[in-house]
């Protein structure tokens, strides 16, 4: 019989109210939350990382002055304890990934412009293996006036790791070996358009970036080979009347391929768009958030419902998703989570 709960890990910043990380239990089919706990404390643990064998958790973290990573174990009431961290002077990073065997973890640093990979042992930390320090700017003097790295992740290959930087517009493609990243390649997407965050198809060699300034998505080829990306296309998620400040923020696939979603902070919306047979997108739905700053979201590993954290109402929204059309229906949207950002499924 299949789980009619699914498990969620809610990443919050710590500046008001919030101690850490949260747990959420959600009942699949009316949205309802049975059970919303802390579950570790940590200050602003912004982002997280699940390992594929659900054992640990990996999350962006803030010691005083200090930041970096944080490793916790997953006992078995779903509270979370810390086992290490590897923090150094300098604000923390943004985002955090984990390879599949969990050998290697890899962070993003927006404040600093850095990426940095960082061995495992027993689901602790080591110190670091490798650290890359972006250099440039973009246009916009504001948000672009150096680097910005926003996103580090590995490709479903696991060669290669690949980055967003916000502020050159540069997607960059590096080989991992022996835990020490080397540059194998750039994309250079449209300027001002502020890359944020990347998933690949699950089927296909083609990665879809979200860019935050634009709040365009661009389509890109993925050559394994090579690690090179090559746009394919480039689609607004707003519509061309649209006015007023927006953010683009996450981004997130179906497991099937059919339908990538996007958030929007300003249209405070979840965008659906349908993949043809190319991997190319065309839009499908519009759905509002029932809160103000969709931060993240995520779809539950059998995909039948998505949760949006929105960080300026303190809130989280479940939706149900229709798996033939894509489509979200609202279950809930008054639920109380002390300043969310990120959302993380267990896979039970």
């Amino acid at each position: 019989m299949a789980n009619k709960e699914a498990i969620a890990y809610i990443g919050t910043y710590t500046k008001v109210e919030s101690e850490g990380i949260y747990r959420l239990h959600i009942d699949k089919k009316t949205g309802e939350i049975t059970q919303n706990k802390l579950a570790g404390k940590m200050d602003n643990p912004t982002y997280l990382k699940i390992t594929e064998n659900q054992k640990y958790i990996y999350s962006v973290a803030k010691d005083g002055d200090k930041g970096g990573v944080a490793a916790f174990k997953i006992q078995e009431d779903g509270s979370l304890e810390l086992l290490n961290q590897e923090v150094k002077a300098g604000n923390p990073p943004c985002y955090v990934d984990s390879s599949r065997d969990g050998d290697y973890v890899v962070s993003a640093n927006y404040h600093l412009g850095t990426i940095i990979a960082y061995p495992t042992h027993k689901g602790a930390l080591k110190e670091a293996s490798s650290e890359v320090q972006h250099i440039g700017k973009g246009v916009n003097p504001e948000r672009q006036e150096k680097a910005h790295a926003h996103f580090a992740g590995f490709t479903p290959d696991e060669k290669y790791v690949i980055t967003c930087d916000l502020g050159t517009d540069f997607v960059t493609t590096y080989a991992i070996k022996n835990g020490v990243l080397e540059k194998v390649s750039d994309l250079k997407v449209k300027a001002g358009n502020g890359p944020r965050n990347l998933v690949f198809h699950p089927k296909a060699s083609i990665a879809y970036i979200m860019t935050e300034m634009a709040a365009d998505v661009i389509v890109a080829a993925y050559d394994e080979a090579t690690g090179t990306l090559t746009e394919m296309q480039s689609i607004p998620s707003l519509p061309a009347d649209f006015e007023g400040e927006n953010k683009g923020s996450a981004i997130h696939i179906s497991n099937d391929g059919r339908f990538l979603y996007v958030s929007n902070r300003g249209q405070d919306a979840v965008v659906t768009f349908a993949i043809d047979e190319e991997g190319k997108l065309s839009l499908a739905a519009t759905t509002p958030v029932e809160g103000v700053g969709p931060r993240d979201f995520d779809l539950d590993p059998t995909g039948e419902i998505l949760l949006v954290s929105n960080e300026n109402t303190n809130n989280v929204t479940v939706f149900g998703v229709n798996q033939e059309t894509g489509a979200l229906t609202l279950l809930q949207k008054d639920i109380h989570v002390p300043e969310p950002v990120c959302v993380k499924f267990i896979n039970e």
